[in-house]
């Protein structure tokens, strides 16, 4: 895929149309780790948070008190 570089205010930029962001998995806001291979080459990584075990838990405590109802009529 070829892209051009535009003009964005005092800076250049790649513009990400629909296809490319749903063909990458991205969406507006995703934060991409840059890297600049010997050579000029550049990769853009997606950088995917993974929460911690603690914050899991609290958030699975907090949802299961949440909707504890509805979990006891499913089981």
């Amino acid at each position: 895929m070829i892209k051009k570089l535009s003009k964005i205010g005092n800076s250049r930029g790649i513009i990400f149309d629909a296809a490319l962001m749903e063909q990458a998995h991205l969406k507006e806001g995703d934060e991409v780790n840059v890297t600049v291979h010997q050579g000029g080459s550049i990769t853009l990584t997606p950088i995917r948070r993974v929460i911690d075990a603690d914050t899991a838990r609290s958030t699975a405590k907090r949802l299961i008190s949440k909707n504890r109802d509805l979990f006891t009529r499913l089981s």
